[in-house]
């Protein structure tokens, strides 16, 4: 005999129970926003992004003692899409109708650009959430160093200053840490062009490596697309239409 129905509801995940938590440790400092894959995700103000974050690494019931990744994001294009991707899986991609500033509905760049994403695991207790806080606004885009919270941050912090051009206040040692000496720009940026801006070779006369203009034209890879042209012609392919053989003559 079956059990009869209740109206109990079914006790909250484990992903909802760990919102309620930093919920309760962070207050209003912190906002919860959608994400995908089923990340938690919140936003903290750029004044309240130390604060935050030793608290998430201090309480017990959070113990988030792993800084796992740290990385910058650029918005300035965010929303606005040049590639026509929608019906990729029947039609392949194809190159859109517009251009970037020639779309139907363009989509002004936020206001505020650049943002810092922090992504904390909690090795004993098995949970991890995702933080992004955006940068003070004008340039250069600022934010407080969380390398007095976990040490590991000061490579990351680096990279994303290296890459962004963000700067960290209050990091020990903020210097490029991909790019070369006498690097110029932030290649990460979205305005910094694809083929960059100089490029270097060595000058067997001068005996050392020699910095000049980049001399490639800049052009734009179009993914492989599957066309209807003459290759898929039945007579082509030594088959009169409707005769039996293989599709396409392969």
């Amino acid at each position: 005999m079956s059990e009869p129905a209740t109206d109990t509801p079914p006790p909250p995940s484990r992903l909802e129970t760990l919102a309620d938590t930093i919920g309760t440790v962070c207050g209003e400092r912190l906002r919860r926003v959608a994400s995908i894959a089923s990340e938690l995700t919140f936003e903290v103000s750029p004044s309240q992004v130390v604060e935050v974050c030793r608290a998430l690494r201090d309480d017990p019931r959070l113990s988030f003692q792993t800084l796992a990744d740290l990385s910058g994001i650029d918005y300035l294009t965010y929303g606005m899409d040049e590639w026509d991707t929608h019906s990729a899986t029947n039609s392949g991609f194809g190159r859109g109708v517009a251009g970037l500033g020639e779309v139907e509905t363009p989509v002004a760049p936020m206001e505020r650009r650049f943002a810092v994403v922090y992504h904390l695991l909690s090795v004993n207790l098995n949970q991890r959430v995702r933080l992004r806080a955006y940068c003070d606004a004008g340039e250069p885009p600022l934010i407080d160093s969380v390398v007095e919270v976990w040490s590991g941050a000061n490579w990351f912090e680096r990279e994303a200053f290296d890459l962004y051009g963000i700067l960290f206040r209050g990091h020990p040692d903020l210097r490029r840490i991909l790019t070369d000496y006498g690097f110029i720009g932030h290649p990460f940026r979205k305005d910094f062009p694809l083929i960059g801006h100089v490029e270097v070779r060595y000058d067997p006369e001068k005996q050392r490596v020699v910095y000049e203009p980049v001399s490639i034209e800049p052009r734009t890879l179009v993914p492989r697309v599957i066309r209807d042209d003459h290759r898929y012609e039945p007579a082509l392919n030594g088959r009169a239409a409707g005769a039996p053989g293989k599709p396409n003559g392969r």
